[in-house]
């Protein structure tokens, strides 16, 4: 079957909050299908959230002992049969360059058995979805919508509007990020960028707690945007957000922060330590933590000047950032989370992909703190080098 362009055509030409109801009646045409339903995964990814509501619509499912779930998890599509209807329903990941969105669920007839074509042309058409969902967003609420379990607070509102998305991959890195209490975090953030031969990016733990604390993150992370988007040095763009910040608070308010250059052709990582979260390396099954000169955080004092630091990572690394609402996490009866703990999160989450290992830490994090209130938010990213096959000139 060719590649579904008249699928992508009527999505270009669809209403931003009329996208899923075009799609839908498409690929019903396309595939006779009996019925189809995006299910978006929530703030906290542990469940997937059902677009719409429509009498069909299937009710929200656990991203961890559910078929949709295993679509969303594994990246590949997922068969589920129901004998009793004569039916199958084929789960298909709706991604956009390595950033998760959540599932397409299609009902076909049991006789079309979802051959390996008609999936690979769902799988096609779940791919045209994703990136019209993700534009669809700048002009409809409809989609971030779907993906409340529960009320954001107005910090995390503007928090997670800030963020870049929460995964990422290329051929030379994966990327995966994630927040908690995903409904209610404060002042911890993340931010990346990338280039032809560099990746740029930042971790950030902000001072404070609700509003005070996603505006002073709000106002440093653009101020790096800032610089960043005007060809400045890394150096240059921690001196521009500490003025910002320094600027507006006095140095009654400051940003801890980690910046990072990754020149992707060789490896070498420029890096400058503001404050800071940890970072924590895995290599060849060694855990370790990347050790780093640290600097004053920004915003602190007037007119710091930062300066780089160089490491180089290599292919099949894996580095952690991890903020202090992590390692300092609390058990109800006031025992630290500690580093042996840590490094235990570290180890079992080792065959897992970077897209998944930040939420998993987190979930073993939940358990140690319990489930009463968070004292602090949480932040882990996560960053696999594979590196390029042709490492360049050094």
């Amino acid at each position: 079957m060719h590649r579904p362009s008249a699928v992508e055509r009527a999505l270009r030409e669809a209403a931003p909050h009329e996208v899923f109801d075009v799609f839908r009646s498409a690929v019903m045409r396309r595939h006779a299908a009996l019925a189809v339903d995006l299910l978006l995964v929530d703030y906290a990814m542990t469940r997937l959230q059902p677009v719409g509501v429509l009498p069909h619509t299937r009710p929200p499912v656990s991203v961890y002992d559910s078929a949709p779930g295993r679509a969303f998890g594994a990246q590949e599509a997922q068969r589920a049969y129901d004998r009793s209807a004569s039916e199958v329903t084929v789960y298909l990941p709706v991604s956009v360059r390595g950033d998760r969105l959540g599932v397409l669920a299609v009902t076909l007839p049991e006789g079309e058995r979802a051959e390996p074509s008609v999936v690979e042309d769902l799988q096609a058409c779940a791919d045209a979805l994703a990136h019209e969902v993700v534009v669809a967003g700048r002009d409809t609420d409809l989609f971030l919508q779907a993906r409340r379990a529960e009320r954001l607070t107005l910090a995390a509102e503007m928090q997670w509007q800030l963020l870049p998305g929460r995964s990422c991959s290329r051929p030379e890195y994966s990327l995966g990020a994630q927040l908690e209490p995903a409904y209610a975090i404060f002042g911890d953030c993340f931010d990346w960028s990338a280039s032809a031969d560099d990746l740029y990016v930042t971790v950030s733990n902000g001072m404070g707690q609700g509003i005070d604390a996603a505006l002073l993150t709000n106002l440093a992370v653009n101020a790096l945007r800032n610089a960043r988007r005007a060809g400045l040095s890394l150096s240059d763009q921690a001196c521009l957000a500490d003025q910002a910040v320094y600027a507006q608070y006095r140095g009654s308010r400051y940003l801890s922060t980690l910046l990072f250059r990754f020149h992707v052709p060789t490896g070498r990582v420029e890096m400058i330590d503001a404050g800071s979260p940890k970072v924590w390396r895995v290599r060849r099954g060694v855990i370790e933590t990347v050790e780093m000169e640290a600097q004053m955080p920004l915003g602190m004092f007037e007119d710091t000047e930062y300066a780089s630091q160089y490491f180089e990572v290599e292919p099949g690394d894996r580095l952690l950032f991890i903020s202090d609402g992590v390692y300092d996490a609390l058990s109800p009866n006031g025992e630290k989370y500690r580093l042996r703990a840590l490094a235990t999160s570290i180890n079992s989450t080792r065959l897992l992909p970077a897209s998944q290992v930040p939420r998993v830490m987190l979930q073993e994090l939940l358990g140690h703190r319990g489930a009463g209130p968070a004292e602090d938010d949480s932040l882990v990213l996560c960053l696999d080098w594979l590196g390029r096959a042709d490492r360049g000139d050094r």
